[in-house]
Protein backbone atom coordinates (compact mmCIF):
# COMPACT_ATOMS: atom_id res chain seq x y z
CA UNK A 1 0.00 0.00 0.00
CA UNK A 2 2.87 2.56 0.54
CA UNK A 3 4.64 1.73 -2.39
CA UNK A 4 1.60 2.86 -4.51
CA UNK A 5 0.72 5.77 -2.19
CA UNK A 6 4.53 6.49 -2.77
CA UNK A 7 4.58 5.59 -7.03
CA UNK A 8 1.01 8.14 -7.00
CA UNK A 9 2.71 10.82 -5.30
CA UNK A 10 5.69 11.10 -7.68
CA UNK A 11 3.61 10.55 -10.41
CA UNK A 12 1.99 13.41 -9.10
CA UNK A 13 4.87 15.71 -8.06
CA UNK A 14 6.97 15.08 -11.68
CA UNK A 15 3.74 16.05 -14.09
CA UNK A 16 3.76 19.09 -13.09
CA UNK A 17 7.49 19.45 -15.05
CA UNK A 18 5.86 17.88 -18.12
CA UNK A 19 3.92 20.94 -19.20
CA UNK A 20 4.48 21.79 -22.45
CA UNK A 21 6.91 24.38 -23.72
CA UNK A 22 5.83 26.81 -26.07
CA UNK A 23 8.60 29.99 -25.64
CA UNK A 24 8.61 32.82 -28.38
CA UNK A 25 11.68 34.62 -28.88
CA UNK A 26 12.89 36.95 -31.18
CA UNK A 27 15.95 36.36 -33.74
CA UNK A 28 18.74 38.06 -36.25
CA UNK A 29 17.18 37.73 -38.94
CA UNK A 30 20.24 39.31 -41.46
CA UNK A 31 22.84 37.19 -39.15
CA UNK A 32 20.74 34.33 -40.30
CA UNK A 33 20.58 35.00 -43.74
CA UNK A 34 24.11 35.80 -43.73
CA UNK A 35 24.62 32.09 -42.20
CA UNK A 36 22.28 30.24 -45.11
CA UNK A 37 24.30 32.06 -47.78
CA UNK A 38 27.89 31.29 -46.49
CA UNK A 39 26.68 27.70 -46.22
CA UNK A 40 24.83 27.62 -49.36
CA UNK A 41 21.39 26.99 -47.85
CA UNK A 42 20.38 30.21 -49.56
CA UNK A 43 22.26 31.26 -53.20
CA UNK A 44 21.53 34.94 -53.17
CA UNK A 45 19.25 35.65 -56.21
CA UNK A 46 16.70 36.53 -54.43
CA UNK A 47 16.78 39.53 -52.28
CA UNK A 48 14.89 40.01 -48.41
CA UNK A 49 13.65 43.04 -47.21
CA UNK A 50 11.92 42.98 -43.16
CA UNK A 51 9.07 44.75 -41.91
CA UNK A 52 8.93 48.32 -43.50
CA UNK A 53 12.96 48.38 -44.47
CA UNK A 54 13.56 50.48 -47.30
CA UNK A 55 14.26 48.45 -50.59
CA UNK A 56 14.59 49.11 -54.13
CA UNK A 57 12.35 50.45 -56.45
CA UNK A 58 9.22 48.11 -57.09
CA UNK A 59 8.64 47.06 -60.48
CA UNK A 60 5.89 44.74 -60.01
CA UNK A 61 4.51 42.68 -57.25
CA UNK A 62 3.95 39.46 -58.06
CA UNK A 63 1.27 38.20 -54.44
CA UNK A 64 1.68 37.56 -50.96
CA UNK A 65 3.66 34.42 -50.09
CA UNK A 66 4.01 32.35 -46.36
CA UNK A 67 6.22 29.58 -44.84
CA UNK A 68 5.85 27.64 -42.08
CA UNK A 69 8.76 25.60 -41.28
CA UNK A 70 9.76 23.28 -37.94
CA UNK A 71 12.14 21.87 -37.02
CA UNK A 72 13.78 19.53 -34.03
CA UNK A 73 14.78 21.15 -31.45
CA UNK A 74 16.55 18.08 -29.39
CA UNK A 75 19.76 18.58 -27.97
CA UNK A 76 19.67 22.29 -30.05
CA UNK A 77 19.19 25.90 -28.29
CA UNK A 78 16.51 27.35 -29.05
CA UNK A 79 18.88 29.96 -31.24
CA UNK A 80 20.26 26.99 -33.01
CA UNK A 81 16.81 25.29 -33.68
CA UNK A 82 15.07 28.49 -34.65
CA UNK A 83 17.45 29.77 -37.27
CA UNK A 84 17.47 26.18 -38.50
CA UNK A 85 13.50 26.92 -38.73
CA UNK A 86 13.99 30.12 -40.50
CA UNK A 87 16.16 29.02 -42.67
CA UNK A 88 14.07 26.70 -43.77
CA UNK A 89 11.63 28.94 -44.67
CA UNK A 90 13.40 31.41 -46.02
CA UNK A 91 14.86 29.00 -48.42
CA UNK A 92 11.29 27.95 -49.43
CA UNK A 93 10.60 31.73 -49.55
CA UNK A 94 13.49 32.02 -52.09
CA UNK A 95 12.42 29.07 -54.34
CA UNK A 96 8.63 31.05 -54.76
CA UNK A 97 10.63 34.14 -55.58
CA UNK A 98 12.25 32.21 -58.48
CA UNK A 99 9.52 30.22 -59.74
CA UNK A 100 7.29 33.06 -60.32
CA UNK A 101 10.31 34.94 -61.74
CA UNK A 102 10.53 37.36 -58.70
CA UNK A 103 14.14 38.65 -57.51
CA UNK A 104 12.59 39.73 -54.31
CA UNK A 105 10.37 39.50 -50.70
CA UNK A 106 9.57 42.73 -49.18
CA UNK A 107 7.45 42.99 -46.25
CA UNK A 108 8.53 39.95 -44.70
CA UNK A 109 6.52 39.62 -41.65
CA UNK A 110 6.76 36.73 -38.56
CA UNK A 111 3.33 35.10 -38.37
CA UNK A 112 3.98 32.41 -35.80
CA UNK A 113 0.25 30.98 -34.38
CA UNK A 114 -1.38 33.25 -37.08
CA UNK A 115 0.02 36.47 -35.22
CA UNK A 116 1.77 39.15 -37.05
CA UNK A 117 4.99 40.60 -35.79
CA UNK A 118 6.76 43.55 -38.20
CA UNK A 119 10.63 43.77 -37.57
CA UNK A 120 12.90 45.34 -39.60
CA UNK A 121 15.69 42.59 -38.32
CA UNK A 122 14.34 40.00 -36.29
CA UNK A 123 11.88 37.28 -36.75
CA UNK A 124 9.60 35.66 -33.87
CA UNK A 125 10.03 31.74 -33.07
CA UNK A 126 8.67 29.32 -30.99
CA UNK A 127 10.38 27.12 -29.03
CA UNK A 128 9.18 23.97 -26.84
CA UNK A 129 11.21 20.94 -25.64
CA UNK A 130 11.16 18.77 -29.10
CA UNK A 131 10.08 21.23 -31.79
CA UNK A 132 11.18 24.54 -32.81
CA UNK A 133 9.25 26.61 -35.71
CA UNK A 134 8.70 29.80 -37.37
CA UNK A 135 5.93 31.29 -39.94
CA UNK A 136 6.83 33.73 -42.12
CA UNK A 137 5.12 35.59 -44.79
CA UNK A 138 6.01 38.61 -47.08
CA UNK A 139 5.07 39.81 -51.39
CA UNK A 140 6.89 38.04 -54.30
CA UNK A 141 8.26 41.60 -56.06
CA UNK A 142 10.33 42.55 -58.78
CA UNK A 143 12.40 45.12 -57.96
CA UNK A 144 15.02 47.23 -59.78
Amino acid sequence: MKKILFTTLCIALFSFNCEARDDKNMYDAHAAIERGLSEGILDGSVSFYFGDSEHPEVLEKMGPVQSNKKTNAFNKTDAEACEWAFLGAMKALQARAKQAGANAVINIKSNYRNKEVSDNNRFECGAGTLMAGTAIKGTLAKIR
